[in-house]
């Protein structure tokens, strides 16, 4: 029986091949995450895996059922596994906003689901670090949120010399599109449109953009001559007030595709561009009022990092740390007629909060030796007939005898 296409298997290291997925570098990533959003003042929130399906479609049309993982369920209910946890996080601010003091500032670690084509970068599930502020319109809170953005990744040693965070501007190409067009309706067409034009062929983009009534030329022009509006300026300041300027450039090749972004955008990309785009979010102050019908209307922003790229990423930087198996202390019971104040010794060393391992059948005192060696213990411990515990430090062979109650206040944390 084999996994389902785009989904992943996670193992303890060392991995047992080259294609499954660590536990403990996924674990890795989670900690640092948390630690970073909780520097910030962000609390953890999550909510259901599976959703309504219309919460998705009111969001972003009915197109997107085709990329979802969606059924009638015995309720006879449409319901989808969530692709993303924007419209989680605004139905649940929308239903209980006036329970919490503005801004509010939460974060979540959400499994995400996608039925798409599999590609580098891109499988159908994935955990992703979403940061979001809700209530806040000052462009203070959008400086604030992309400081998290790099603060995030530079907790795994990257610099401005591996990635960059390229801002642009929703409002400035609604201002191009509207002096071009006036048929509103063509927007998200033309906003899809540039979302694309680094990842399609020039004469495809050219082509479409003709249809559209647009000049190729003249939307490249825009782009390379672009300057940032007063709105990006703001957060440029504020950003080089925080001496994270250098990993800021502003680069209206980023549009953010999605319907519901109104303000600035933002994405991360690696600086050798190996890679798909790290991260990306940006304002969507509309987004609380649509899918609470109208009753509450609340400015937000927000951002998401997904593992499966940046684990790429820090695993060709060579930034992910050796995850080898490791106890604090490996109790060895040479003798079985002191299995039961070993067992004693075991607990009351977890109690203190150390790792602890121990043979738990009779095993020759030379094998459990070296599975402690095996699992890389800091100490071996070993209660004596005259119920001393006989302690070694592995690494630097130092021995020493003592009471249990001792190696406890000598060993826990």
């Amino acid at each position: 029986m084999e996994r389902l296409p785009g989904f992943r298997d996670f193992y303890p290291e060392p991995l047992p091949h080259k294609d499954v997925w660590s536990a403990d570098a996924r674990q890795y990533i989670f900690v640092k995450w948390r630690e970073t959003a909780r520097r910030y003042g962000f609390r953890e929130y999550d909510g259901p895996p599976l959703e309504p399906l219309e919460l998705f479609t009111l969001k972003s049309g009915d197109e997107i059922v085709g990329q979802l993982y969606n059924f009638t369920d015995k309720g006879d209910r449409a319901v989808a596994l969530r692709p993303e946890m924007t419209p989680t996080l605004a139905r649940m601010v929308a239903a209980h906003e006036r329970a919490y003091k503005k801004p509010i500032k939460w974060f979540a670690i959400p499994q995400l689901f996608r039925y798409e084509r599999q590609q580098k970068g891109r499988l159908r599930e994935h955990f992703q670090f979403n940061a979001d502020i809700f209530g806040e319109t000052d462009l203070a809170a959008d400086a604030e949120l992309i400081a998290l953005l790099i603060d995030t990744l530079r907790s795994f040693g990257l610099s401005a010399e591996d990635f960059v965070i390229r801002l642009s501007s929703r409002n400035a190409w609604q201002d191009y599109f509207s002096a071009r067009c006036p048929d509103a309706t063509k927007a998200y067409e033309f906003f899809q449109l540039v979302d694309k034009l680094e990842r399609e062929e020039p004469e495809v983009s050219e082509s479409k953009l003709k249809a559209l009534g647009f000049s190729f030329e003249e939307v490249n022009r825009f782009i390379e001559t672009g300057e940032p509006t007063p709105e990006l300026e703001a957060i440029l300041e504020n950003l080089a007030a925080r001496g994270l300027g250098e990993f800021v450039k502003v680069d209206y090749h980023v549009i953010r595709g999605l319907a519901y972004y109104t303000g600035p955008v933002f994405e991360a990309f690696d600086r050798k561009g190996e890679f798909r785009a790290i991260a990306g979010g940006g304002r969507y102050d509309n987004l609380v009022k649509l899918i609470s019908g109208g009753k509450v209307s609340l400015p937000a922003l927000g951002f998401g990092l997904g593992d499966v790229v940046l684990l790429e990423l820090l695993k060709a930087r060579g930034l992910l740390p050796r995850f080898d198996p490791s106890v604090d202390v490996f109790v060895l019971i040479e003798e079985e007629s002191l299995r039961a104040q070993s067992l004693g010794l075991v607990q009351e060393l977890r109690s203190a909060g150390l790792a602890v391992e121990y043979a738990l059948t009779p095993t020759k005192p030379d094998k459990q030796f070296k599975r402690a060696q095996e699992l890389k213990a800091a100490y071996t411990a070993r209660i004596e007939a005259d119920e001393t515990v006989n302690i070694r430090n592995l690494k630097s062979r130092e021995a020493w005898v003592c009471s249990t109650a001792e190696a406890v206040r000598r060993l826990g944390r």
